[in-house]
């Protein structure tokens, strides 16, 4: 009597998941979970260089309130942040600073490219200024724009918590 309760409560989802609906409790995979969890606690650091830091500043306005996806909260030590926003030119002269700030973020970390100046070196084309961050640190999101609307950057933020909610999660202490 038993065995037969127990099978008509759980059901089978997409997939291969089991859920337990008669209590309300889910099962689920690990990954899912955690991805689930840091797609919604991006601590950003921002490298702001030049005036797409404007566009910057009005994310946490009320048009575009950057805190409904879980990334208001700037970190001004890399050690405590993800997220590494370039924001702007980078010169030759900062891009040792750029890798150093880098280096010392902790893991998982990723870097969105802010802007035409930090994705491509903008209008610029001198000899002092670096044509593309991806020259110096890997980038994950790049932002279209001169300055890029705080709509694209809201766009490449979205599509930078869907890499991270499907990507394989690190675990630490766990054999693998």
């Amino acid at each position: 009597m038993e065995n037969d309760q127990t099978l008509t409560t759980t059901t089978r989802l997409q997939g291969g998941e089991e859920a337990l609906m008669g209590d309300a409790v889910f099962l689920t995979q690990i990954d899912k979970a955690i991805g689930w969890a840091r797609k919604y606690s991006i601590f950003p650091y921002p490298f702001a260089t030049a005036c797409c830091a404007m566009e910057y500043m009005a994310l946490s306005m009320t048009p575009y309130d950057i805190d409904r996806f879980g990334a208001l909260l700037p970190r001004f030590s890399p050690r405590q942040a993800d997220l590494l926003m370039v924001i702007g030119t980078v010169t030759c002269r900062q891009a040792p600073i750029l890798q150093r700030v880098y280096e010392q973020m902790t893991e998982p970390k990723w870097v969105m490219a802010f802007g035409a100046c930090a994705s491509t070196g903008g209008f610029y084309d001198n000899y002092t200024t670096v044509a593309g961050i991806d020259r110096i640190v890997p980038v994950d999101v790049y932002v279209p724009g001169c300055p890029p609307r705080p709509e694209n950057v809201l766009d490449a933020l979205m599509a930078l918590q869907r890499k991270i909610q499907t990507q394989k999660q690190k675990l630490r202490g766990v054999a693998a």
